[in-house]
Parts: structure tokens; C-alpha cells; sequence
């Protein structure tokens, strides 16, 4: 099983943010961080699932590990009716953030995953990593401390 710790961050939203992911599976482990110019946390968010499971080079059993209900409800509520109506909302309105979530959707038919809602800044040790890789991936910020 490989879980998977994932955040965005935005320094107003929109604004600059970053996304972060902690990736574990037995003893083995990596700390993934990017970041964009102009966005908004729920893409941050996004991004740091993708680029996720992106790294995975074989369909395998994850745990993802979110405390976004944006990403976790899209994916599990509403990504196939937003589909199934030509990704529009059930108010006809195209569908926020469509480039990802359809970036998203190949990814997620290629593993076997089980979500897990986490509480942001409760003191998970692995959420709180993956809040500060994400933080270290806004454009100028300082690395991540180790």
C-alpha cells in the first residue's frame, strides 16, 4: 500500500500557491513541491494529488490522505455526473478547474484508491509535512526544512 499525503497552499486566492505531497510505502519514502504564479488553493490541491500519482509507475493501492472535501467530494460525489453532463455542474455551468480534474481522471482509472478526509492543521505528522511542502512550493519561498 502506498500512501499519500497531499496539500495545496495559496497566498490569497487567487495568488501565488504551491502544492505538496509526502509519498510512503514500507521504508521507503519521497517529498514531492511545486508551484504556480497565479492560482487558487483548490488547484493547489488538485495538483498535488496529480502530480502523485503521476510518480507511480505502475497501478498499485494507495491511500490518499486530503483535507480537501473539494478534492476528496469531487472525486467520489461528483466527477461522474459532472461527466456524464459534459463536465458542466447540475446548474449547467461549466465545471471549475475542468483541466484538472480531467488531467485527474485517467490517473485515478489506473489505480486502486481509498480516501481518507484528514483535519487540516490538527497535528497529523503527515499532513502537517505535506502543508509544508506545499507552503515551500509558492514561488519564492524558502525551501522546506527537513
Amino acid at each position: 500500500m502506498i500512501e499519500i499525503y497531499s496539500d495545496g497552499a495559496c497566498k490569497g486566492n487567487p495568488g501565488p500557491g504551491g502544492w505538496g505531497a509526502l509519498l510512503t510505502s514500507g521504508s521507503h519514502r519521497k517529498e514531492i513541491f511545486g508551484g504556480e504564479l497565479q492560482t487558487t488553493n483548490n488547484r493547489m490541491e488538485l495538483r498535488a494529488v496529480i502530480e502523485s500519482l503521476r510518480l507511480l509507475k505502475r497501478p498499485s493501492a494507495v491511500r490518499i490522505y486530503t483535507d480537501s472535501q473539494y478534492v476528496q467530494k469531487g472525486v467520489n460525489e461528483w466527477m461522474a455526473s459532472w461527466k456524464a453532463r459534459g463536465w458542466r455542474t447540475a446548474d449547467k455551468k461549466p465545471v471549475k478547474n475542468v483541466d484538472l480534474w480531467q488531467e485527474l481522471e485517467p490517473l485515478l482509472a489506473r489505480h486502486h484508491i481509498e480516501w481518507r478526509w484528514v483535519k487540516g492543521h490538527a497535528g497529523n505528522p503527515g499532513n502537517e509535512r505535506a502543508d509544508q511542502l506545499a507552503n515551500a512550493g509558492v514561488p519564492g519561498a524558502s525551501p522546506p526544512a527537513p
